[in-house]
């Protein structure tokens, strides 16, 4: 069991996965309650913990409301453990509560913080994949989003993010405007060539 900082530290990144597997449910209440220590360290390590947890069992859902809630937050850290830990979690979303999160979820897309940006729209990718019913919700808000707003040296990593989410979604949800969105990518400035024919190549096999 977790009953001490130390503990959680001395788990080496290679044994996360496995370590994962053994959590008791206090120890689950432990590591939440980390998420919140200032020190980075250590709150990293309780989030990745939770994280390798959240991919295999569902037990980690039941603090929902309180990863909901962190959206919202000062800290861009936390706001980041709350859009990470809800796309891990929402596999198991069957009361379907990120009907009513995803508003939340979708404003950290013009967080200023350009790698939180980043999760929001990664983790969108996720919750796609599992929730059908939000895709045209998604693909909307991610095809009016304003590329040129975002600081010059981010905006290829933030429009490929983006493309890589309508890859996923196009696959259940397939509209014109969509199509119109990933061809002016392609035939666009932003992105270089390489990254232009991984999307291409990605776009022939979906």
């Amino acid at each position: 069991m977790l009953n001490d900082i130390e503990s959680i530290m001395s788990i080496p990144k290679s044994y996360l996965h496995e370590a994962c597997k053994e959590l008791t449910k206090d120890d689950i209440t432990r590591l939440v309650d980390r998420l919140s220590l200032k020190d980075d360290q250590i709150r990293y390590q309780a989030f990745l913990l939770l994280q390798s947890r959240s991919a295999l069992y569902d037990d980690v859902y039941p603090f929902w409301e309180l990863f909901h809630e962190k959206l919202k937050s000062e800290n861009s850290y936390q706001r980041s453990i709350g859009l990470m830990l809800i796309a891990e979690n929402v596999k198991w979303d069957m009361k379907n509560k990120m009907e009513n999160v995803i508003d939340d979820f979708m404003a950290c897309l013009y967080d200023p913080k350009p790698i939180t940006v980043r999760q929001c729209i990664q983790s969108l990718g996720k919750i796609a994949a599992v929730k059908p019913s939000l895709c045209e919700k998604i693909s909307s808000k991610l095809i009016s989003y304003d590329i040129t707003a975002v600081k010059e040296t981010m905006q290829k990593s933030i429009l490929t993010d983006i493309l890589n989410v309508l890859l996923i979604i196009r696959q259940e949800h397939r509209t014109k405007e969509t199509e119109t969105f990933i061809s002016n990518a392609l035939f666009g400035d932003i992105l270089d060539k390489k990254t232009k024919k991984q999307i291409e190549a990605l776009l022939h096999d979906r």
